[in-house]
Order: C-alpha cells, then sequence, then structure tokens
C-alpha cells in the first residue's frame, strides 16, 4: 500500500531490500562499494532523497554511502498493520546492514533516524564503528514536536497543486526560501486517485506525545552506553534540539564531540548541506578513514559552522 501513483521525474531507488516482516525498503547508493560504509537515516516525514548532497559528497570522498527510506516513507512500502515504532525501525535497519553484506557501518541519523541508530548501537543491535546524531538527543523540546506533527497532519485531504504544496513548506519553514520551481518537490507527493497530491508517508505514522517519557529514558540509556566515537550536530535555529538538550546529551556521553551549525534549523542538511557534509567527513576521516586518505588533525570540540543555504528542495 502506497499514497498513489509517483509523479513523473520522481527518481527510481537504485536498490530494494527486504526489510522486518517482508516490508520493502528503497535505497540509493553513491562512492565505491568496498569504501567505509556509512548509512544515512532520514527523519519523520523525509526521504532518502534528504541526503543526496551529503551522499555525494561522502561518496567523492571515498566512502560507501547509502541512504534508505523509512518504512511508510518515499517509496518503502507502508507497513500492513500500521506498526511504525523504534523497534521494528530497527530491525529495518538491521536488515539492511545484513543485506549489505554484514560490514560495520557508521549511523548516520537524523531525528527520526537519529533515535533508530542510537538505539540500535546503545542496546547491542548493530556493531557500528562510528555514529553521527544529527539534531537529536534524549531530550528534546515538546514544542518542536508539536510543530512537526502538526505540519504532517495537516490537509489531509490533499493539495490541488505543486504550488499549495510549496506553500505549506515555506510556511512550516519560513527561514527556508520558497522555490521558484515547484517540480522538485514531486518527490515528496505522490498523485491519489482523488486527484489530489497526497504526501508520500503513511498518515498512519506519527510519534505520540504520550509515549516521550518512556522515549527518553530509553535513549539516556543507550546514551550512557555508548563507547564509539560520537559526533552531535545541531542546527543552530532549531526548535526540536535545544542547546540545553544537546549539552546534556554531552554529559551523557562525554566522548562525543559537537558541531553547532549556525543558520540551520531542524533539516540540517538541506539548510547548509555543504557545511554539515564537511563537518561530517571532518570527523569520519579521523575516525574510519578511507583507505590510503591521509589522516585529518582533531578540531576544537564546540566549534560554531556557519556557510551558505543549501538545496531547499529536500522537503520535508
Amino acid at each position: 500500500m502506497s499514497a498513489g501513483t509517483r509523479l513523473p521525474g520522481t527518481p527510481t531507488p537504485m536498490h530494494m531490500w527486504p526489510g522486518a516482516g517482508g516490508v520493502r525498503i528503497a535505497g540509493d547508493s553513491w562512492g565505491d562499494p568496498d569504501g567505509p560504509l556509512v548509512l544515512l537515516q532520514h527523519g519523520g516525514g523525509q526521504t532518502r532523497h534528504a541526503w543526496k548532497g551529503a551522499g555525494e559528497t561522502l561518496g567523492a570522498a571515498g566512502y560507501h554511502a547509502v541512504a534508505f527510506d523509512a518504512r511508510g516513507h518515499g517509496d518503502s512500502d507502508w507497513a500492513p498493520d500500521g506498526q511504525y515504532g523504534q523497534d521494528v525501525m530497527v530491525q529495518d535497519l538491521e536488515c539492511v546492514v545484513a543485506a549489505l553484506g554484514g560490514r560495520r557501518p557508521v549511523l548516520v541519523g537524523a531525528s527520526m533516524g537519529g533515535g533508530t541508530s542510537l538505539v540500535a548501537i546503545g542496546e547491542d543491535r548493530v556493531d557500528a564503528t562510528a555514529l553521527v546524531l544529527v539534531d537529536v538527543a534524549p531530550h528534546i523540546e515538546a514544542e518542536g514536536v508539536e510543530k512537526i506533527q502538526a505540519f504532517m497532519t495537516r490537509k489531509p485531504e490533499g493539495f490541488d497543486s505543486l504550488d499549495e504544496v510549496a506553500d505549506a513548506i515555506a510556511s512550516y519553514q519560513p527561514h527556508r526560501t520558497r522555490p521558484r520551481n515547484v517540480a522538485g518537490l514531486a518527490k515528496n507527493v505522490r498523485l491519489g486517485a482523488d486527484g489530489k497530491y497526497h504526501w508520500h508517508w503513511d498518515p498512519r505514522f506519527r510519534a505520540g506525545r504520550q509515549v516521550m517519557d518512556k522515549r527518553r529514558e530509553r535513549l539516556e540509556a543507550c546514551a550512557r552506553r555508548l563507547a564509539l566515537p560520537t559526533l552531535l550536530v545541531r542546527g543552530g535555529l532549531s526548535d526540536l534540539l535545544s542547546e540545553e538538550g544537546a549539552q546534556e546529551f554531552l554529559s551523557l556521553c562525554p566522548h562525543s564531540e559537537y558541531v553547532n551549525v549556525t543558520g540551520a534549523g531542524h533539516m540540517v542538511a538541506g539548510d547548509r548541506n555543504d557545511i554539515f557534509a564537511n563537518a561530517v567527513i571532518e570527523f569520519l576521516m579521523r575516525t574510519v578513514p578511507v583507505r590510503g586518505a591521509p589522516l585529518h588533525p582533531a578540531h576544537p570540540r564546540n566549534p560554531h559552522h556557519e556557510g551558505p543555504p543549501g538545496d531547499v528542495n529536500d522537503l520535508p
């Protein structure tokens, strides 16, 4: 089951892997398959396309970057039973790792994908070489969660045009420039039998406010167990992960490095893709270097980066 018909110009996934319970997981990849494996996991309501720029940059640097659509998102199957909890997401991640030969990956996760990565490593489900958390930590702001949920549940009747889709995104992220050419948004919607444009995700997917406390306890326990190289990246304008939440994570995982990307919101990779990708590559070149590449020197613990806006089409 899916939201409807894929629009012309929507990229076809390079790979389809079996996930938990037979759900098919769609993915793309970049770079040398023999290079260090980097798995990129998007946030709720996003798709693998959010990682295109970062994936290309990682691939060019010698890494094997792989991004995949979470179940119920993009070109991956919707869950027949409507289950999209943390545990089944971790199971899907385990399936993708196995499909890629079982090699130890670097896990890069934004928001929902970061929570999946943190649980997978902290509960010994995936043996990873390094972890990059993107604008997510055990403590996140309830108001930010509510804002995301409100966006994902608005216009259940669908949109009449891609311009309406662009307007909805612009109102959700006013710090971004509304794209003049809305064709790039086609990959974020599907054309329903009713002739309306609907978001690509299963409407049964949404995080429940009532489980926030249990989520925090679980992620805190996982953070305390981290022993591998870890990088936390926060968007300086994020309304989901506050500076206090970031500092709390650093107290739970004292060896973690921290980058605050000035001028970026919750969608860090989309807002400042060049700065984000360079920060991740600098971290990985020191911790999980490409064979034959020169080692990079250590950098200060809390650099604050600024840069020009990145691609605004990979939304929401």
